[in-house]
This record gives structure tokens, C-alpha cells and sequence, in this order.
């Protein structure tokens, strides 16, 4: 008896305690609205400019005669972007950073439109979902990082490096990436993380100095292009992958290599599974 009395109580408490919760409503688009995005260097010895995007789609080139020079478009008031300076610190980014969309993924509009300048910099670029288009041939940039979630990207370095790149770090999930002119960032180390999907890594362009390339991934399509008569060196350390290594390319044991003069590109590849294209 007393069993079904503290039971009964129980649920009176619960329904009571649920009809005093508002059940949050999904965020609704409202009219697309367009900011301008103007960003001044910062009085400072090193530059380090951080984006951060979300989902969207993101599209950047060289140009801008300041740091950051573009528009936002967006749908809901949750995406319009700010921008925080702290010294040498910059980051654009969208407003409200706990912003979940997922309810109304179709209808979200978020797209940048930006040109960076041309002094150097530390450019790092975080986002989530979203389709990039990213030209950074000719910027000076010191140091490069990107990080995405699902995502279409396509880096390009048009021109080349006007400075020395110390590390290029990509990190990605499951993505489609295409990344062409890589020869032209004149970096040091790039380190490619990826999971599921297809990547194309191409190293066209002018190779100024040695630079060593790891690159870690899961169940992928991986294309390296390294064009004729550039010195190169791959390991593959994977037992699961394809390797199809096109003319040019003479494999002894786990290493490939393409003779060539001038600096030389070292690759450490490291695959859980899928197909390695080596070309030219």
C-alpha cells in the first residue's frame, strides 16, 4: 500500500516538474543580412589570424590592403560574425560559437567572402561542415593551420611563398580535399590528418628547399601528384593499402622514389586502408 503511494507521488512530482519546462523551439532563418568585414593590422611584431567559420561556405583570396577584407551573409542572427583583437591576436568569427543549427541545416545560409593581406602571418582556420575555396598563393604566411569536419575544400597556392612556412598542419574528417600549387607554400612539415574520403595532395609549383611530408588516414583515396624531375621519397607504412605508382616511380621495398634534382620532398604515409595513387 504504502509502495503505491510513494509510486503515485512520484509521478505527480514528474508531471508536474515537465509541465513547468518549455520545450525549446529550432531556431528559425529570417532574412539573409550582409556585413562588411574590415579588419586593420594590429600594431604588433607577429600576426596571428585566427578564422572561425563553422558551416557555410567559406571562399578566400589574396588582396586585401589590410588584415581581413570581405562580407558575411547569413540568415540567422546567431551567425553574424565578430571580430576580436588582442594585440597580435585576430579572430573573425561567428557570434554565438554554442550556436546549434542542426534542426534547420537546409535553410542555413552562412557564407564569407574574404581577402587577406599580404604581410606576414600566422593564418589558422577552423571549421566545420562546409565547402571551401581557398586561394592563399602569394600571401606571407610564417606558419598554416586547418581544421574541418565533413567538408569539400579546395586549397590553392597560385604563387609562390614570398616567406618560409615553418609547419602546414591540415586536419580533417571525412572530407573531400584537393590541395594544388604545394610546392609554392615553402614550408617545412606538412602534417596531413584525415579521415574517410578522398584527397589529392599536389606538389606543382617552385620547390625552394627540402620539406618533409607525414601523413596519417583512415579508410581513404589518397593521390599524391609530384611533377617530373622533383626529387621525392615516399614510405608507405600501411599493409592494407593500394599502391599504384604511375612511370617514374621505382619501389624498393616500402619506399618509392623519383629521381630528380634539386631539393627533395620526403614523404612518411601512414594508411589504415584504401588506394595510394603515386603520379606525375
Amino acid at each position: 500500500m504504502y509502495r503505491k503511494i510513494i509510486i503515485f507521488f512520484a509521478i505527480l512530482a514528474l508531471t508536474t516538474l515537465a509541465c513547468g519546462f518549455n520545450v525549446p523551439q529550432a531556431p528559425q532563418p529570417g532574412p539573409d543580412m550582409t556585413d562588411e568585414i574590415n579588419v586593420p593590422y594590429p600594431d604588433s611584431d607577429e600576426v596571428n589570424l585566427k578564422l572561425s567559420f563553422g558551416a557555410g561556405e567559406l571562399t578566400l583570396n589574396p588582396g586585401a590592403d589590410v588584415l581581413v577584407d570581405g562580407t558575411a551573409t547569413y540568415n540567422y542572427a546567431e551567425l553574424k560574425p565578430e571580430v576580436i583583437t588582442d594585440r597580435g591576436d585576430v579572430e573573425v568569427r561567428v557570434g554565438n560559437e554554442d550556436f546549434n543549427i542542426l534542426p534547420n541545416l537546409n535553410d542555413l545560409k552562412n557564407e564569407w567572402d574574404l581577402k587577406l593581406g599580404d604581410q606576414p602571418m600566422n593564418l589558422s582556420i577552423d571549421s566545420g561542415a562546409y565547402d571551401g575555396t581557398l586561394e592563399l598563393g602569394g600571401l606571407s604566411l610564417t606558419r598554416l593551420e586547418i581544421k574541418d569536419g565533413a567538408a569539400n575544400v579546395e586549397v590553392s597556392f597560385s604563387e609562390p611563398n614570398p616567406v618560409e612556412m615553418s609547419t602546414f598542419t591540415y586536419n580533417t574528417g571525412a572530407s573531400n580535399v584537393k590541395i594544388t600549387g604545394l610546392a609554392n607554400a615553402n614550408f617545412s612539415l606538412l602534417d596531413f590528418s584525415a579521415g574517410a574520403g578522398d584527397y589529392t595532395l599536389d606538389f606543382s609549383g617552385e620547390l625552394q628547399r627540402d620539406a618533409s611530408i607525414k601523413i596519417e588516414s583512415g579508410l581513404s583515396n589518397l593521390i599524391i601528384i609530384v611533377p617530373e624531375g622533383v626529387s621525392a621519397v615516399v614510405t608507405v607504412e600501411s599493409g592494407l593499402s593500394n599502391v599504384n605508382a604511375g612511370s617514374g616511380w621505382e619501389r624498393s621495398g616500402s619506399d618509392y622514389v623519383q629521381e630528380g634534382e634539386g631539393p627533395t620532398l620526403t614523404f612518411v604515409i601512414e594508411m589504415g586502408a584504401g588506394n595510394l595513387t603515386l603520379a606525375r
